[in-house]
């Protein structure tokens, strides 16, 4: 069984390694301006990833004002039992 030293020499070790290509993706040809343009990805889907959570909350005030905009045309709508009936004459 592993232990919380063991999960982070794990981590670590991840952590060293994905430094270590980095740099050799730097050292690379053009793989400074790759480096840049990933990390220009990475900010353009955190910034849509954050709109869309502002997407989501629209969505769910949208919904709830459509419900109240139901009820209150219920509540306007004079109910069927209470109309006014016509007598018929002859």
């Amino acid at each position: 069984m592993e232990t919380k030293s063991d999960e982070k020499d794990v981590i670590a070790r991840l952590a060293g390694k994905g430094e270590e290509a980095i740099q050799r993706l730097a050292d690379l040809p053009g793989g400074d301006r790759a480096l840049r343009a990933f990390n220009d990805v990475k900010l353009r889907v955190d910034d849509l990833s954050r709109r869309m959570r502002g997407v989501d909350e629209l969505e769910k005030r949208v919904t709830r004002l459509e419900k109240e905009v139901a009820t209150l045309r219920r509540a306007q709508k004079p109910p069927s039992s209470q109309a006014p009936s016509r007598k018929a004459s002859g």
